[in-house]
């Protein structure tokens, strides 16, 4: 058993199961947003309905995935020690603002959204919304401003055998951030919109009693899917320019990569430093399938006159369609981070140097049980939301009036 290996093993699968979790939260928080800024300039409860829906899925996802999340980080100091010796002072930065800033806000905000239906002012609830989601398009910044000096280090110096940043301007400005940061938010828009179609397909094709209420959740993700699967499929081509540019060696050769190569040759020793062919295999499949869900758009005419719910059909291909893009996002994430081999830091730190001296058996013992709590934790999650989703929008738990329909006090035991 090798323990580098091993070590990479356990970090695409916990990361690229956390990853699930993320997408969902950036997606449904966005259609929360202006589902609820909906009913409070409107007033009509139907969006009201729609709110307390779809936040109680959220919701779900959303304490599941920290719990996720937690289980991950872990690893930077158990299995990744010489990653965090030698470029924790940079890496770390991004990491403890995203954690100190947008995280604890983020769960401030939602805890106050979450209890203060009926006991806030309406304009304070929506504001707390509005909170939960910028925060939570906050972490996601942060999280990327890290991932990308991975992908291409700038701004620090190596002192004494360790890097220290030196600017932190260039952590914000890195030219692998942009275009990255926007494929990741447009593509949990569009698993955010792929969901709540197929959830409003299924309640459809099933003839629910709340027709009317699905028929506009089914109008609202498949806008929302078609519009986010034309930027996903824009930022991510777009970024082919600076992974050329920054990272030769990803995606093919040339020269340029020869020199990168001979370079780091020089510098750290012989070695195969061609990332592995799961990389550009992941690449093609997820473009596959980013083109596959292209065809969303057809879709929309036959929002016309509910042609999409009367032909049926349509409605069986989008809740079909509902495992697309959670497949697309790991592909994704796996053709990114295994494109990045054999670098922890692209041309800084090589990943064999990063990870920390563990016996095989014990970093085995690690693989299992932290894969074993994570898919617990992805199979709750999905177990949840499928039962929450099928009961409909008639009567959700969250955003029930106090006294009504299951709050009511109950009579003391006689016993008691």
């Amino acid at each position: 058993m090798d323990t580098l290996l091993l070590a990479r093993l356990q970090f695409a699968t916990t990361t690229s199961l956390h990853f699930l979790f993320v997408v969902v939260t950036l997606g449904l928080v966005t259609l929360l947003v202006g589902m609820q800024t909906t009913w409070f300039l409107t007033g009509n409860p139907k969006w009201e309905r729609l709110t307390r829906f779809w936040g109680q899925l959220y919701v779900i996802n959303y304490v599941l995935g920290i719990a996720s999340g937690i289980v991950m980080e872990f690893q930077f100091g158990l299995n990744w020690s010489g990653l965090s010796r030698y470029v924790g002072n940079v890496f770390g930065a991004p990491l403890a603002i995203e954690t100190l800033v947008a995280f604890f806000l983020e769960s401030t905000f939602l805890g106050m959204w979450i209890f203060g239906w009926h006991r806030l002012r309406r304009g304070v609830h929506l504001a707390l919304l509005w909170g939960v989601a910028l925060t939570a398009y906050a972490s996601a910044f942060w999280i990327m401003v890290a991932n990308a000096w991975l992908q291409h280090p700038v701004g620090y110096q190596v002192r004494d055998g360790v890097a220290q940043l030196t600017d932190f301007g260039a952590l914000l400005t890195n030219p692998t951030l942009g275009m990255a940061l926007g494929h990741v938010l447009a593509a949990g828009l569009l698993t955010g919109g792929m969901l709540m179609a197929s959830v409003s397909a299924w309640h459809l094709l099933r003839r629910t009693t709340d027709f009317a209420l699905h028929r506009t959740s089914l109008r609202i993700g498949l806008v929302t899917a078609a519009l986010a699967v034309s930027l996903v499929q824009g930022f991510g081509f777009a970024q082919f320019g600076p992974v050329g540019e920054f990272q030769p060696t990803k995606f093919g050769g040339g020269p340029t990569a020869d020199a990168a190569v001979a370079e780091w040759t020089t510098r750290f020793g012989p070695g195969d430093y061609t990332p592995p062919a799961l990389s550009s295999v992941g690449l093609g499949f997820m473009i596959l399938i980013g083109f596959t869900l292209g065809c969303v758009w057809l879709l929309l005419p036959l929002l016309w006159r509910d042609l999409v719910i009367r032909l049926r059909f349509p409605l069986w291909l989008t809740l079909l369609a509902l495992p697309l893009p959670f497949v697309a996002v790991i592909l994704g994430w796996l053709a990114r981070e295994v494109g990045r081999q054999p670098w922890a830091a692209y041309g800084l730190l090589p990943t064999g140097r990063a990870v920390s001296d563990v016996d095989p058996g014990l970093m085995l013992a690690s693989l299992i049980g932290f894969s074993l709590l994570l898919g617990a934790l992805t199979v709750a999650n999905w177990t949840l939301l499928a039962r929450h989703a099928a009961r409909g929008a008639t009567d959700p738990a969250l955003g029930r009036p106090p006294g009504v329909l299951g709050d009511e006090p109950r009579p003391t035991p006689a016993f008691a």
